[in-house]
């Protein structure tokens, strides 16, 4: 008799603790494939030039779950509801080497381990300071990037910045206002690489 008592008290504890945390769960999103742009042909080991992206340093208030959104000049806030499907340095590294591949066709791009960066012609570094909505109704993605050799030494370094309209109000239009800004630093870095050859 105890036990069935201490059972279904532990039933009714479990169903109650489920009754106070419950409601809908976050919604999750992740970056939108290139909008200009078809997905590249792999360039070959044959390629003239091999690029590796190392995963972008995110500005601490960026390496969150939570989507950012700027209220106004000073105040920052993470969305508790509308979250990234994975972590966001994950997601940048992933569509700027989906982007860069497109924009770069006589390029193998590559993601950063061990037996890439041996082979690499060129290693590409990213701080992103803002990656975010802002209280104007824009998407905002800015930092700086760097570009060096397989040996370290700096090929070429400037900032980045590009700011798109949301075409309306909510975070699925927010995401897809950032996946466009994404785009844009796309083609200010491949821009910037091409120069540099």
């Amino acid at each position: 008799m105890t036990s069935i008592k201490a059972s279904i008290a532990v039933v009714l504890l479990l169903w109650l603790s489920g009754c106070a945390s419950g409601g809908p769960a976050p919604s999750q999103y992740t970056l939108p494939a290139d909008a200009d742009r078809q997905p590249a042909d792999i360039a070959g080991a044959d390629a003239s030039h091999r690029l590796v992206i190392v995963q972008p340093r995110l500005a601490r208030f960026l390496d969150v779950d939570g989507l950012v959104l700027q209220l106004d000049d000073i105040t920052l806030n993470e969305a508790n509801r509308h979250q990234w499907a994975e972590p966001l340095g994950l997601q940048l590294e992933r569509g700027l080497r989906a982007r860069l591949a497109a924009r770069l066709p006589d390029t193998r791009v590559m993601r950063d381990d061990t037996d890439s960066r041996r082979n690499a012609t060129a290693i590409l570094h990213l701080e992103v300071d803002h990656f975010h909505g802002r209280f104007d109704g824009r998407a905002l993605a800015a930092g700086q990037w760097q570009l060096r050799d397989g040996e370290g030494e700096l090929l070429g370094m400037a900032p980045f910045a590009a700011e798109v309209e949301l075409a309306q109000d909510g975070y699925p239009a927010l995401v897809r206002a950032l996946g466009r800004s994404w785009d844009r630093v796309a083609d200010e870095i491949a821009t910037q690489i091409r120069r540099l050859r």
